[in-house]
């Protein structure tokens, strides 16, 4: 999810897996993959980086660069004392 801010000034989140096509015409204008068409103030570059930076982000998963790295899970042992 990016946040992004509409002509008129408010401010948007967009989810961009429903991102199909940025065009600038030349205002910026994205397209989702729902058919709904949005014209922001932010340039073709802006929100392609937000959105290459949050999928980044999302598939680092737990532990990625700032967050502690989670602890590996703990060894089992099967042999029982004799």
């Amino acid at each position: 999810m990016i946040f992004l801010t509409r002509f008129d000034g408010s401010e948007l989140v967009v989810n961009c897996d429903l991102i199909l096509t940025i065009e600038k015409t030349p205002d910026t204008v994205i397209t989702l993959t729902t058919g709904h068409r949005i014209m922001v103030r932010e340039s073709v570059e802006e929100v392609v980086t937000r959105a290459t930076t949050y999928r980044h982000r999302v598939l680092q998963g737990p532990g990625g660069p700032g967050l502690p790295t989670p602890l590996p899970p703990p060894e089992i042992n099967d042999k029982k004392d004799a």
